[in-house]
């Protein structure tokens, strides 16, 4: 098999890559425009973390070179320094510098000296974290305990208000993960992030679509009340199952208002089992804090009537092809695949470990309560009702 020869990518060339990345194209897709591997394409991308690199920038101050040039012929003509120096309108030290760094008066040449300055210019600045390792061991610990970058950054804002050394914002932490020359962060601690990719990836690279059926005397979200839209006032829920393997699922219930987390146990997902689990769980909690719930086009609730008769909660359905509609609870999924991956029987844990598990998620800070945990939130409206 012929080898193919090592290919240098221009500036042009890995521009290029990076807009792509930044649409959501894949690696083989990107590879695919230079007739190379996916593997090839990585290794750009990876080197910085899947975070496209901050273009690079001569500084003001530096000689340009056109400048050097100019030193380069009046060194060969055998002009002083100072005069050097005065010609430019820069410090006769600046050219002394210049030109003992290079090779001297009789090596020096100018496009090797601006090369050079370009290459000895390239010192990555130490991260905050590098910097201050208490604040890194403070991050490590809460990434451990599952805590999303954003919540840390939230968390050392409210805990720390008046010490910046121990502050760092979610996008420092990402970084110091993906970009491992960093040091500050181990890359084990990848594994207990929401998503555990080694890499950034575009927001448009996947997006869920999918439509899980067909189910009669449906009530439309858009005839929801307006209190539930703007979450105003707590008890409106959003509802879906989340699915393993072996044909097991659980049921998730997220509170609109104050992001509170429920998970169910159920040992089947046909609708007569799921809407009995929900019934069940509906009984547990106040009225006022149960008022309505919003659910996908899953069958496992075509049974929805039998659920608002036994409760008097009023069942309101996504659009079609729009599970986005329920974007709390599409979150929440999200945050669950954390404890249960893609792929497991769910059918294994009971609901001992489901109510621990929703502990842990309304123990988080989250960035859309101010930094306050659901926790906090939810107990405020149980107060309010009592």
């Amino acid at each position: 098999m012929k080898q193919r020869t090592r290919i240098r990518y221009t500036d042009a060339q890995k521009a290029l890559m990076w807009d792509r990345w930044a649409k959501g194209e894949s690696l083989h897709q990107i590879a695919r425009l230079f007739d190379r591997h996916h593997t090839s394409v990585r290794g750009v991308l990876a080197e910085s973390g899947g975070i496209r690199p901050p273009a690079r920038r001569r500084s003001v101050r530096a000689l340009s070179l056109a400048e050097r040039e100019d030193v380069s012929r009046a060194l060969v003509v055998g002009q002083s320094i100072r005069s050097i120096a005065a010609k430019l309108g820069r410090s006769p030290s600046t050219i002394s510098r210049e030109i003992r760094r290079n090779g001297g008066a009789e090596r020096y040449r100018a496009s090797h000296a601006d090369q050079a300055a370009w290459d000895r210019a390239h010192r990555p600045k130490t991260c905050k974290l590098a910097l201050h390792p208490t604040l890194a061991e403070r991050v490590a610990d809460k990434l451990q305990q599952r805590w999303s970058p954003q919540q840390i950054a939230g968390w050392l804002m409210r805990t720390f208000p008046d010490d910046a050394t121990s502050q760092v914002s979610h996008e420092t932490i990402y970084r110091t993960l993906f970009i491992q020359s960093r040091g500050a962060l181990k890359k084990e601690l990848l594994e207990h992030l929401r998503c555990t990719r080694a890499m950034r990836r575009s927001r448009h690279h996947t997006q869920k679509n999918s439509d899980h059926g067909r189910i009669s005397d449906t009530v439309s979200i858009r005839e929801r009340p307006a209190d539930a839209d703007d979450r105003a006032v707590p008890g409106h829920w959003e509802g879906d199952l989340l699915c393993g393997s072996g044909n097991s699922q659980i049921a998730t219930l997220v509170e609109r208002s104050t992001r509170y987390v429920m998970l169910v146990k159920v040992d089947r997902k046909d609708t007569q089992t799921v809407v009995d689990a929900l019934i069940r769980t509906a009984r547990l909690l106040p009225d006022e804090l149960y008022k309505s719930l919003t659910w996908d086009r899953g069958k496992e609730l075509a049974d929805h009537r039998r659920f608002t008769l036994a409760t008097d909660i009023q069942v309101y359905f996504c659009d079609p092809q729009s599970p986005w509609q329920r974007g709390s609870n599409e979150n929440t999924n999200g945050l669950l695949r954390q404890y249960f991956p893609k792929g497991i029987d769910l059918s294994n844990f009971s609901q001992a470990k489901l109510d621990e598990v929703a502990r842990q998620l309304n123990e988080r800070p989250r960035k859309t309560l101010n930094f306050e945990t659901p926790i906090e939130r939810y107990r405020q409206a149980v107060a309010l009702t009592g």
